[in-house]
């Protein structure tokens, strides 16, 4: 293989041959470095594959967004929809994912993710970011993990971009070219593992590690850890506005993360001062948690973390593309889409493709069937809170006190049910935890319920009863424009505690302007 690049990358192998004089003598490896005559600020993908052809044309295989797991995949369908078939749903879809995450842009647009090559063409089209006006709506901090082109923003705006409009940076990309790719986890000038992410940087920072010093097969995992994470957005009063921060310093489960966000807000609302929270659900008035997808957390102490099998060992197998030289695959994919599991039997060779997929997939069905429970008795403490603030008749002597605890019970039950339901293994990462966190959502939501039924003197009980899917029915149809129609706020009770929309025409489709730039003054 190196013959074929050599013109344009010299490449000085570091340590090739390692003589053992005994057993007992055997030393580490030393990874080979480069010298790939690329340009240290090089950012371009396409520019990478000249020099690595062979890893070009694995990395270019994150295109393909056909092919589902029995969990998951690659197709990208609507997450909430379990009635259409693929591509636009799938059977093991989350039906309340709406209901959740009303008030929050997340309502109205949550697909599947596809491969990192279609990052920015992927957030460029969600309903999420505002496309109906000159701004999007969110942040620019939502381009962290979507470009190569993160290290140039900084340079040039330090610590303003992250407060800057979304939709100001939509023309100033290639959609394909500046996709999460080579230099988001390598130097182009030597392929050294390079820290890329300005929230790990702060991180390691207040950890007072150095990325030189931290062991090799821990940075094959930091590197996905960049991204793969539970982030959110720093409020003002704690340092650069919308600078995301990782919520690690209580540790990485989710009751340490929840703890965490008890405080670094600027909540004013009564039983919440001080606390983050990203929105306020408008149906019962619970200031929420949004997760993002935690998959470093939730790996990290599960039984691979703990045996220090890496991100990589799993999700960038070796191959052998040219016959003679073995590298890694970076196709980041799942490895339950290669029939042979070779990702797996790397470790488990006494054991069958069939008997580890099944393993996988039997982890997968049980967790999934929990999450659901989660997920329903979630929508029930919403629901419990809404009729118990609404309620007119007698009631409880404490009934503040009962109304502020059955909305904290609510946002950790949710914040807990979403911890899994956005992490992206479905719990094999870490079946424990995914399992124990489901267990404790459950009983948080129901505590949830319950102080609500006492604070009402128990007359809203009788109104909880029964199937949820009957009481609060799923919210399948939701998104931008049909929050413009008053009409369709009329089509379910709790779309009703929604304000329509003003009329607005489309301004961008992808990163194309549909109507003129308004004028300069």
């Amino acid at each position: 293989m190196l013959k074929k690049f050599s013109a344009v990358a010299g490449v000085i192998v570091v340590g090739a041959a390692i003589a053992l004089t005994g057993c007992s003598d055997a030393v580490e490896p030393v990874t080979p470095t480069y010298k790939t005559n690329l340009d240290k600020a090089e950012i371009r993908n396409s520019e990478f594959g000249k020099v690595f052809p062979l890893h070009y044309q694995t990395y270019l295989r994150n295109d393909e967004d056909k092919i589902m797991t029995e969990y998951g995949g690659s197709v990208p369908y609507n997450k909430h929809d379990n009635v259409n078939p693929l591509p636009k749903g799938y059977k093991h879809a989350q039906p309340y994912l709406k209901n959740l995450w009303l008030g929050y842009a997340f309502s109205f647009e949550y697909r599947a993710a596809r491969g990192h090559t279609y990052a920015i063409e992927d957030i460029l089209n969600i309903d999420r970011i505002n496309r109906y006006s000159e701004k999007g709506g969110l942040p620019s901090t939502c381009w962290n993990c979507k470009t190569t082109m993160m290290p140039e923003f900084i340079e040039k705006y330090g610590d303003d971009f992250w407060k800057k409009d979304f939709n100001e940076f939509r023309q100033a990309m290639d959609v394909k070219d500046h996709a999460i790719g080579c230099t988001n986890c390598h130097e182009a000038e030597t392929m050294e593992l390079q820290l890329y992410s300005e929230p790990l940087k702060e991180f390691l920072k207040v950890q007072g590690r150095e990325w030189k010093d931290i062991p090799r097969n821990e940075k094959r995992a930091l590197m996905c850890g960049q991204c793969h994470v539970e982030y959110y957005f720093q409020k003002p009063e704690f340092g650069a506005a919308q600078r995301p921060v990782f919520p690690w310093t209580e540790g990485y489960d989710p009751e340490n993360i929840y703890t965490y966000y008890k405080g670094h807000g600027d909540s004013k609302i009564k039983g919440f001062e001080g606390q983050f929270y990203d929105w306020i659900h408008p149906v019962s008035q619970t200031p929420m948690l949004k997760a993002q997808h935690p998959e470093y957390e939730t790996w990290i102490n599960g039984p691979h973390g703990s045996a220090g099998v890496s991100c990589a060992d799993c999700h960038m197998t070796y191959k052998r593309l040219d016959g003679k030289k073995k590298i890694s695959d970076h196709q980041w994919t799942s490895p339950l889409k290669d029939p042979d599991m070779a990702a797996c039997r790397q470790c488990h060779t006494d054991k069958t493709p069939e008997y580890l997929k099944g393993r996988v997939v039997d982890t997968q069905e049980k967790v999934f069937a929990q999450l659901l429970i989660a997920q329903e008795v979630s929508v029930r403490a919403h629901e419990a809170i809404r009729r118990a603030s609404e309620y007119t008749g007698p009631k409880s002597a404490d009934y503040d006190d009962l109304m502020i605890e059955a909305r904290e019970w609510c946002r950790k039950g949710q914040f807990f049910w979403d911890y899994v339901s956005a992490e992206n293994s479905v719990g094999f990462h870490n079946p424990t935890k995914a399992l124990d966190t489901l267990a404790k959502s459950q009983q948080f939501s129901q505590k949830s319920v319950d102080a609500a039924v006492r604070a009402s003197n128990f007359t809203i009980a009788k109104d909880l009863a029964g199937d949820i899917k009957t009481l609060v029915p799923p919210i399948m149809e939701h998104s931008r424009e049909l929050m413009m129609d008053p009409a369709h706020l009329q089509t379910h009770e709790w779309l009703k505690y929604l304000k329509p929309f003003p009329k607005a025409q489309q301004v961008w489709d992808g990163n194309k302007r549909l109507i003129p730039a308004p004028e300069k003054s």
